[in-house]
């Protein structure tokens, strides 16, 4: 097939192959490419919108959004990446994954409203959803930020309220070398006059500047709201009140009470359009879902499933690892891409990894095994490694060597989880 030539039949993997291949770069920072397609394209959102970005927990956050708006019989679009297993998972429409046929036919049209104009693989697919989202007559969409925020073209939506999740270190070479500067490019999603919540609780000082600057009324966790964590419950509080007794989230690990918190403080921010009420919020707390993030899946050896592939998101790992209980070994099943901080996120799982099982991840940003093992040596890693052929192959090996005793930790990238999540569901 011709590069400069579109896929003439209904195949979606076909139209993923050909978006992978019309522009010279896999990111490519900016909006005034696609913001041309857009109007080309006469493409609005008239619903609410909600714009989550951060460096780790923005996909929780939209998860427990869609969760409790959908529990209060809200029709929602959810536009998440990456995907684990299938691209169908990034466009959700009242909780139905969009189907082949409705992304190729969206891709059709923002093919034949580009007019040449080169977008990445991101750039289109954002498009698509929109138009997918603008014609399903929505009561409230919710948009993840693909990288950043600022630049990213999720931006190009107008947000009723922005939520920036937690900020870390990642991505430095497109959003600047410090946690300020990466803070900045997120606060790129703020509106002035619209609310903006912040569910880091020590944010880059220009994350708060950045909302003064335009007008943007900030609400920060632990200063404006925040949850408190009780025996089989918890409490939310604001300065709306407080809702006490509320079932802890059906996603694992307690750093996901801020994500849930910086969620219910948004649902505050638009109660006046997209009201909830408490049974609602029970509800969608404990019917959420979010494959791959602290995800352990039934019997034993436990196996657990998490996309962490920076040091902040280890860290969170590595404290929910600690308050699982003791196990005789546990076995890492570990791939990540060459442009991450692998030595970073291994120096701070270390401590509770007995066993390595290096896979190798494909395309030019997966690291081989060989990366691995240069980058766990920098780290200082001394405990034993095995090189597999792949993390299919890394996963296998791994479920030989565990007893029922063990632990199977399996993490470092998305590629990586759902290569497992693929390999289990067979």
């Amino acid at each position: 097939m011709s590069l400069s030539r579109p896929p003439s039949g209904g195949d979606l993997a076909a139209w993923l192959s050909y978006l992978e291949r019309i522009h010279p770069r896999t990111i490519d920072l900016g909006l005034e490419r696609v913001a041309r397609v857009r109007d080309r394209l006469e493409l609005a959102l008239s619903c609410p919108v909600v714009t989550v970005g951060g460096t780790n927990g923005k996909g929780s956050i939209c998860a427990f959004l869609e969760a409790i708006l959908r529990a209060s019989a809200y029709r929602v679009g959810l536009y998440t990446s990456p995907h684990l297993l299938r691209y169908n998972e990034r466009v959700r429409i009242d909780g139905q994954e969009a189907t082949d046929a409705q992304l190729v036919a969206a891709f059709a049209r923002v093919e034949a409203a580009r007019a040449g104009t080169s977008l990445t693989y991101f750039e289109f697919g954002t498009l698509a959803a929109a138009l997918l989202f603008q014609e399903a007559a929505l009561d409230v969409a919710v948009l993840e930020v693909g990288l950043g925020g600022r630049l990213d073209a999720v931006n190009l939506f107008d947000p009723d309220c922005a939520v920036v999740a937690s900020i870390g270190m990642d991505h430095m070479d497109y959003l600047g070398p410090t946690r300020e500067s990466i803070g900045l490019e997120k606060a790129g999603i703020f509106r002035g006059g619209r609310p903006a919540v912040v569910g880091d609780p020590d944010p880059p000082a220009s994350v708060l500047e950045q909302a003064r600057r335009i007008g943007a009324p900030v609400r920060l966790i632990e200063r404006d709201f925040g949850a408190r964590a009780g025996e089989g419950e918890w409490t939310y509080w604001s300065a709306q009140g407080r809702r006490a007794g509320l079932p802890w989230p059906a996603l694992r690990g307690e750093y996901q009470l801020a994500n849930a918190a910086a969620a219910l403080a948004a649902l505050e921010d638009l109660r006046a359009q997209v009201p909830v009420d408490m049974g609602a919020i029970r509800r969608g707390l404990v019917e959420v879902e979010l494959p791959g993030r602290f995800q352990v899946l039934p019997g034993r050896p436990a196996v657990v499933l998490d996309v962490a592939h920076n040091p902040h998101a280890a860290e969170r790992l590595r404290d929910s690892l600690a308050r699982m209980g003791s196990y005789r070994t546990t076995y890492a099943v570990f791939g990540m891409l060459n442009d991450k901080d692998i030595a970073g996120v291994a120096r701070t799982l270390d401590a509770m990894v007995d066993r390595w099982v290096l896979a190798p991840l494909p395309g030019a940003r997966g690291a081989s095994t060989q990366d691995l093992r240069r980058h766990l040596a920098a780290a200082g890693v001394a405990a034993p490694l095995e090189a597999c052929a792949s993390v299919a192959a890394a996963f296998r090996r791994a479920r030989e060597q565990a007893c029922a005793d063990d632990r199977i930790l399996v993490f470092g990238s998305f590629h990586t989880v759902g290569d497992v999540l693929a390999l289990v569901k067979a």
